[in-house]
């Protein structure tokens, strides 16, 4: 017995090692890579994005299964902080023109009319734009309320970089907080409103959208301080508060993991929250629960019940240890171009955990809690709660594991990355093939960012320490209830049940925007939908098959919501 444990432990560590060295590997070749594949994704100059305006961020290149060749406002600004954090830290001085072409372009994109309006009327809302800075005005999901909150984070901190260093002063207070005004009132005055997640589907409340736009708050109170810009405020930290408060509402206690929308009828498990928790870190909040940092018991919780979503699901895991490094996706349901692993989700994963390591080695312990118990027992059995010091043998044991449990994920990535570097979106679940759209700017851009922080990297921090949840919530601008709609309906194969409305987040009697219902307790279909609290709502049910719509009889049917909490509501097909 005694040689079979060494021979598991020797096995262990040799495991270890070629993880590290492969993800050591994968660092050195990727890097370079993966920057030129983000740069060749903007602009007239860039190699791959010819016809895009100056500062315009196309997706990807690919024009056809999918046709990404569009500016989302969200990618774009995810892309430009990271090329922002490069600059402001002086790791690429040469980049400056190309982020004073975005924040020009951007400024253009802001006031484009567009299907969700002006940029007075909720345009600012609107995902994407033609390259050419022309609006898209084909069906989509619409609005998207992330884009005016991570543009604004993006533009603060290059802001900021260009005050502590004595130049750009009338520049950033005449050129860069017009466009940071625009945008952070939309976000004040909007957040409340329910919204399409990051991933175009469902429209509820998300907690990706909902935790920058708490971020984008609480640094833009901040920057519009320190240019004197002071009315606006109050008004900003009033509703960060109120983001804050509503934030808590995504955990899930029983479950030990974020549910990432409030509808959608899905389990909720989604690489929405890892994206969360690294796009929100502040190195100096440490493993502050409340917003979700890397290190929080909640936030590792999480990432180990969404990581394990897939370890079953997918032939490309079969064999991988239970405590090992897994392809991961957009989240276990998925069935967009049949559901497979994304480049960029595997890197979130890999860039949570490091960012966590980063923050134990500066406080210098970390804490073992009931929420986090399961995460840190993957690694040690026989850890219990507790708080570890950095010189003590539990904290090596962990630490030490942990960073490979991370380059694990790297070396997922590496395995199934081509040999010239090309990130596409996603790679194949049954072989790792690459799949969907070449060259995801998205991707490139996820690569470079965990690289930062497996290399210990930190960037400016937001505000999120010392901050304290406020004890009451408030919905701003106007009260809201989760509505659980449950409806008894038997389908043939292929046909779908959906909801619409009289509100708009029930799509306003759209048949072709209507809301797609969960079969997962087949004959009961079923969605939660946030609703004005104390209001009238008429809607029907309408099924889907083969291009065909079918709509309920009269009369509509209808309720009214409750003032606060949550109501459901059963019906039957007729």
């Amino acid at each position: 017995m005694r040689f079979a444990f060494l021979a598991s432990l020797v096995s262990l560590a040799t495991g270890a090692l070629a993880q590290s060295a492969s993800a050591d590997a994968y660092v050195a070749s990727e890097s370079p890579i993966a920057k030129a594949g983000v740069l060749a994704n903007i602009g007239p100059s860039g190699s791959k994005s010819q016809g895009a305006k100056a500062g315009i961020v196309i997706a990807s290149p690919s024009t056809s299964n999918p046709n990404y060749l569009y500016t989302w406002t969200r990618d774009s600004s995810l892309v430009f902080k990271a090329l922002i954090d490069q600059f402001t830290t002086g790791e690429d001085d040469s980049l400056r023109t190309l982020i004073d072409d975005f924040t020009s372009a951007e400024a253009v994109l802001q006031q484009v009319s567009n299907p969700s309006g002006t940029v007075s009327t909720g345009g600012l809302g609107e995902p994407k734009f033609n390259i050419d800075e022309t609006a898209f005005t084909d069906a989509w999901g619409r609005p998207q309320r992330d884009g005016p909150a991570l543009r604004a984070t993006a533009i603060i901190t290059y802001a900021n970089w260009l005050l502590a260093n004595g130049n750009g002063t009338s520049y950033v207070t005449n050129t860069l907080w017009p466009i940071l005004k625009l945008d952070l009132d939309y976000v004040e005055n909007n957040w409340n409103q329910s919204t399409f997640d990051l991933w175009e589907e469902i429209n509820s409340s998300s907690f990706f959208t909902t935790a920058v736009q708490h971020r984008a708050l609480r640094e833009g109170a901040a920057f519009a301080n320190k240019i004197g810009q002071t009315s606006v405020v109050s008004g900003y930290t009033t509703q960060a508060n109120n983001l804050l408060c509503f934030l808590q509402s995504y955990w899930n206690p029983t479950g030990g993991y974020v549910t990432a929308n409030t509808g959608g009828g899905r389990s909720g498990k989604d690489s929405n929250t890892v994206l969360t928790s690294i796009h929100t870190f502040d190195p100096a909040a440490g493993c502050d629960a409340a917003t979700f940092q890397p290190c929080s018991d909640k936030a590792l919780s999480n990432l180990k019940v969404y990581v394990d979503a897939f370890r079953s699901i997918w032939s490309i895991n079969s064999g991988i240890a239970a405590n090992a490094a897994a392809a991961v996706g957009r989240y276990p349901e998925d069935s967009y171009q049949g559901g497979n692993p994304w480049y960029l989700s595997v890197s979130a994963v890999a860039e949570q955990l490091y960012d966590a390591l980063i923050v134990w080695d500066q406080q210098g312990s970390l804490d073992v809690t009931s929420t986090s118990l399961a995460f840190f027992q993957q690694f040690d059995s026989s850890v219990t709660a507790g708080t570890y010091a950095s010189g003590s043998a539990t904290y090596s044991t962990l630490t030490t594991a942990i960073k490979n449990f991370a380059d694990g994920f790297l070396a997922i990535n590496a395995k199934y990355t081509p040999s010239n570097g090309g990130l596409a979106e996603q790679f194949s679940k049954s072989n790792g093939s690459p799949l969907s759209a070449v060259d995801l700017t998205w991707s490139y851009a996820a690569a470079l960012t965990s690289f930062a922080a497996r290399d210990g990297k930190t960037y400016a921090g937001w505000g999120a320490d010392n901050l304290t949840v406020p004890s009451s919530c408030s919905s701003g601008s106007g009260a809201s209830v989760s509505v659980t709609f449950n409806v008894q309906a038997t389908t043939v194969f292929g046909e779908n049940i959906y909801i619409t409305g009289n509100q708009a987040a029930l799509q306003n009697w759209s048949p072709d925007n209507a809301l797609i219902l969960s079969s997962a307790n087949y004959p009961t279909w079923s969605i939660i939908v946030t609703l004005p609290a104390n209001s009238v709502v008429e809607y029907k049910y309408i099924r889907k098959f083969n291009g065909a719509v079918t709509w309920e009889s009269d009369p509509n049917n209808s309720i009214t919501t409750p003032a606060s909490g949550s109501f459901t509501q059963n019906d039957s097909w007729r």
